[in-house]
């Protein structure tokens, strides 16, 4: 075998390694547990259950926990709200951030368990923490869980993603944004019927990146590259000059009808969504890591 073939060969059988030890079964798995606490909006006793729960699988997976809690402005009044962060030490000074928000949207007269729309992103992350830790590294590597994406009645520029605008505006205060490398955020992934959008407001750079390793590992199908503007937990970092990138599949059952009802139960996620979400993101991870 000639050596450059020989090293793609290597090249090829890393990546399958690194990709493949991230479970779809772990992931949904984990997400079950998420959403069997029932709605979860912030400031609730399911949204603190949750908060213990993500505490403890974070330090039983070697995570370092740092907390971000803020009381919001919000129509409902003042509602209290804490964003979650898993750390990791690396050796760059460099930051890489993978996101997700885990609180769901409080509707009136609806049980909204959220298992798509707050479950998956929770999920994932939970996976991911388990993960992470086993995987090369040069940069630090954060997880965060979002409180607050989800707004009290109508969306607005001041009412939703509260987690992250504050997050994004306190590491922008304390010097924590410019060393960000890239944000990944998470969220609706577990859709059985995966297309996961092509987020136009997202960092080019990464946009790239990840259809370039969707297409190596045989997943275009499901990051077809369809795009569309959407205002989620990456904003308020990509305002900020943050490569960041949201992975949202925003049409969740025929004509998007399963979005934001009672109709987001587990049934409708499939280990096989998270399975490629989470291939596709470590293999996005390890070409940072050796760029």
């Amino acid at each position: 075998m000639h050596s450059s073939q020989r090293g793609l060969t290597l090249f090829l059988m890393t990546a399958v390694a690194l990709a493949t030890d991230f479970s779809g079964v772990g992931a949904l798995e984990a997400a079950r547990k998420v959403v069997a606490l029932g709605p979860r909006p912030a400031g609730s006793a399911a949204n603190a259950k949750l908060q213990e729960l993500i505490r403890a699988e974070l330090k039983a997976n070697g995570w370092q926990v740092a907390e971000d809690a803020f009381t919001a402005t919000t129509p409902n009044g003042k509602t209290p709200m804490r964003n979650l962060i898993g750390k990791l030490a690396g050796s760059s000074g460099r930051i890489v951030v993978f996101s997700g928000h885990y609180d769901t949207k409080a509707i009136p007269g609806v049980r909204f368990v959220g298992a798509n729309d707050g479950g998956s992103s929770t999920g994932w992350l939970l996976e991911m923490a388990r993960v992470l830790p086993k995987l090369p590294r040069k940069d630090d590597v954060y997880l965060v869980f979002f409180d607050g994406e989800e707004a009290f009645g109508d969306w607005s520029d001041t009412n939703g993603i509260y987690g992250s605008r504050n997050l994004a505006q306190s590491w922008n205060r304390d010097g924590t944004l410019g060393r960000i490398r890239a944000l990944i955020n998470v969220d609706m992934i577990g859709d059985r019927d995966l297309k996961v959008l092509d987020e136009v407001n997202s960092s080019p750079m990464l946009r790239r990146l990840l259809l370039a390793a969707a297409r190596d590992l045989g997943y275009s199908n499901y990051f077809p590259g369809n795009g569309g503007a959407i205002e989620d937990d990456h904003m308020p970092f990509v305002r900020l000059g943050v490569n960041a990138i949201d992975l949202i599949d925003y049409d969740y059952g025929p004509g998007n009808s399963y979005w934001h009802t009672a109709q987001d139960t587990m049934d409708k996620l499939s280990q096989r969504s998270f399975q490629i979400v989470g291939e596709v993101v470590i293999e996005v991870f390890r070409r940072l890591q050796t760029q």
